[in-house]
């Protein structure tokens, strides 16, 4: 279950800069790629010739062309021509609305007519030259709803990234979460504690001291359909925290864009965003190799929890304390489902005599 009438991360600029790229979003086969005047393109991912995947032709003066036998097919979803054939009674295929936005291409997959561009969240981070992003893509199979519970619960980190950014410290201060609206945030604040091996490289980056207690904050905001974005950071001790000014602090942001492809395996978008010494190039370089590092080390863990639940639906998971970001999430989720559902036109059976 996940709704469908919102904005997902489809893909980056650079992955249909040079061919169409097929992909599957809600269920729903897409393929992407520059239209006329650079236009960002999405449009079912079939030919209605034989049903091969347009996404295996290639574009040519803004239309796509079937890579089987030809067929030249249009931004709205309209056959434009096909060799040696007549193409007025061609079926159409479905469009979807698809926007390209701070440094990313978000697709809409669900009732077109709902599909406004102003409903993407604004990201300072993405728009800012005071500050720097890398980030990456990964395949996972999972629910779309356990990387959410992953994120909004980072107690894991103690166990899961025990060599880079986990710390006991983490499972000694409790979370506290709040609901507001459709957004949940989950924070957690340690004092006076040494920084972990990454942090310890970030404070390096920020030409701040590594060997000296720090304060430390994780502060994950989960908005719908399933962004989660991380404040995290840590201080020299003593000088103000997250509060603290940035001569005395290495802070980001970890962006969390998770896309749905079937009930049980999603795209994730991940990346660090960070405002000191955004310029330094290979300072992100090194900072997005360790969140990868990081990242890779939660795919297992997710697949294989996966697994279980799958050959288990019948057994009963336990709700803790530090599973509320989690839960508050999915009872959001559920609602928006619920509404969209109740919105659709509903058939009604009839009889004849």
């Amino acid at each position: 279950m996940y709704p469908k009438n919102t904005w997902y991360v489809a893909c980056t600029p650079d992955e249909i800069a040079q061919k169409p790229l097929g992909r599957q979003i809600c269920g729903e086969k897409m393929v992407f790629y520059r239209g006329s005047e650079g236009s960002v393109v999405a449009i079912e991912d079939f030919c209605p010739h034989r049903g091969a995947p347009l996404s295996l032709g290639y574009v040519e003066n803004g239309n796509l062309v079937c890579g089987y036998h030809g067929l030249v097919m249009g931004a709205d979803g309209k056959t434009v021509e096909m060799p040696g054939q007549r193409v007025r009674g061609f079926p159409c295929n479905k469009t979807f609305a698809a926007v390209e936005r701070y440094g990313f291409i978000w697709v809409w997959p669900g009732d077109q007519a709902q599909a406004d561009p102003a409903l993407i969240h604004h990201l300072e981070w993405a728009v800012s030259d005071q500050w720097a992003y890398g980030g990456g893509l990964f395949d996972i199979q999972c629910d779309y709803r356990l990387m959410i519970d992953n994120l909004m619960d980072l107690t894991h980190e103690t166990y899961v990234h025990a060599s880079s950014i986990g710390q006991k410290e983490i499972d000694e201060a409790p979370p506290v979460t709040t609901v507001d609206g459709d957004e949940v945030v989950t924070a957690r604040h340690m004092e006076n504690i040494m920084a972990p091996p990454f942090w310890r490289m970030a404070l390096r980056g920020n030409n701040l001291a590594d060997d000296v207690p720090v304060d430390r904050w994780q502060i994950c905001r989960f908005t719908p359909p399933s962004h989660v974005l991380i404040e995290v950071g840590v201080a020299h001790a003593g000088k103000g925290g997250y509060n603290a000014a940035p001569e005395h602090k290495a802070s980001s942001i970890v962006v969390d864009f998770i896309t749905p492809q079937t009930e049980t395996s999603i795209w994730y978008f991940w990346g660090m965003a960070r405002n000191f010494n955004p310029h330094d190039e290979a300072l992100t370089a090194s900072i997005r190799e360790g969140q990868g590092k990081i990242f890779s080390e939660d795919l297992e863990m997710l697949e294989r929890q996966q697994q279980n639940l799958l050959s288990h639906p019948q057994r009963n998971l336990l709700k803790l304390n530090i599973d509320a970001g989690g839960v508050q999430s999915r009872k959001i989720l559920e609602r928006l489902i619920a509404r969209e559902r109740a919105a659709e036109p509903q058939l009604i059976a009839t009889t004849t005599a």
